[in-house]
């Protein structure tokens, strides 16, 4: 069932994904997620109202 990847936290993501953090003041959790889809290239589908109107992600209200 699964249809993606696990990825591990490398330093470099997380202190990229703690910068965003504290700029975009977004959540750490959230921060690490959208960081990894920008490193990667992919698009990040989410519910979540935070990310709407960020670069590179995909936002559908429930």
């Amino acid at each position: 069932m699964q249809q993606g990847r696990v990825l591990g936290l490398s330093s470099t993501l997380a202190l990229e994904a703690a910068r965003l953090s504290t700029v975009m003041k977004l959540p750490m959790a959230d921060s690490i997620m959208l960081t990894t889809a920008r490193t990667f290239d992919a698009v990040l589908w989410m519910q979540d109202a935070d990310f709407e109107g960020l670069d590179g992600v995909r936002y559908a209200p429930a």
